[in-house]
């Protein structure tokens, strides 16, 4: 009666698909996996905690902050993504803004206008930093 979900080629279960044809203008929470065919206008964030997996396909397209454990791009997206574990950049991947990572891969033909930020070197650029004074130098 009830059809499997659908996977990716990779394995990964597709839980919500946003076909091509769709515009949504807004924020979307989510978990598990959300497929991106068509063009969202706003922010994209997996719930904090849970798996969740964000593809972006060839002809999707997100104008928005990107906050998830894993987020693959294969299309046009403009704004800044936060991946907790992983970024995948496909080859016709086309993203205007800065990547946060913990691991990024990114294929032959991917373009990237903005700036690769280590989630390490973020937190250690965030990190107060404290200055020793020198000790007075005695006179004699």
């Amino acid at each position: 009666m009830f059809k499997p979900k659908p996977t990716r080629p990779d394995g990964q279960s597709i839980d919500t698909l946003i076909g091509p044809q769709v515009i949504i203008r807004g924020d979307i929470a989510f978990t598990g996996g959300l497929y991106v065919e068509g063009h969202i206008l706003g922010k994209v964030v997996a719930q904090e905690g849970e798996k969740a997996v964000l593809t972006l396909a060839e002809q999707g397209s997100i104008e928005g902050e990107v906050s998830a454990p894993v987020v693959i791009i294969n299309g046009r997206m403009t704004g800044d993504v936060y991946a907790r574990d992983r970024i995948e950049l496909a080859a016709k991947a086309r993203v205007q803004g800065n990547l946060h990572y913990q691991v990024v891969e990114m294929s032959a033909g991917a373009q990237l206008t903005g700036r690769l930020v280590h989630a390490d070197a973020a937190a250690a650029a965030a990190a107060p930093v404290v200055l020793q004074e020198e000790p007075a130098l005695a006179e004699a």
